[in-house]
């Protein structure tokens, strides 16, 4: 009897696991507070799915402190990142958009958007479309 052997690539992504992070979480901390949490669950090999999305100037820091990162901590190459907005410009009149970016203003963040995060060795790639998302992981 011949045993088949698995393939070269089998298992070699090892321990990631996906964790939703809900914005009330992060809500009243700092930009500094914010981008710790998320860089905490990163590192820990996670996906971490965000309700809502960072401001502007919390996604750069979070991708320079991130790039300072590779080559300082064993085994992390970076992230990759992507924001998706649930309203795709839905509001295309004067009183939808304002109501809408006081709404955002009211809650300190995007609540309609998910953002996605995860460490470059294991999540390759994250495309998106207005019908899916594709996260394509490293093997």
């Amino acid at each position: 009897m011949v045993k088949k052997k698995r393939g070269k690539n089998f298992g070699k992504i090892k321990g990631f696991s996906i964790q939703f992070l809900p914005f009330s979480e992060i809500r009243n901390l700092d930009s500094t507070g914010r981008i710790k949490k998320v860089l905490n669950i990163v590192l820990g090999n996670n996906i971490l799915i965000l309700q809502g999305r960072l401001k502007p100037e919390e996604e750069t820091r979070l991708i320079e402190d991130t790039m300072a990162m590779i080559g300082h901590v064993k085994n992390f190459k970076g992230i990759e990142l992507a924001v998706i907005s649930g309203n795709n410009g839905a509001q295309t009149n004067l009183f939808g958009k304002i109501r809408q970016n006081l709404a955002n203003a009211l809650v300190r963040g995007d609540l309609g958007a998910v953002t996605i995060i995860g460490p470059a060795t294991i999540v390759k790639e994250i495309k998106k479309n207005p019908k899916k998302i594709e996260l394509f992981l490293n093997r």
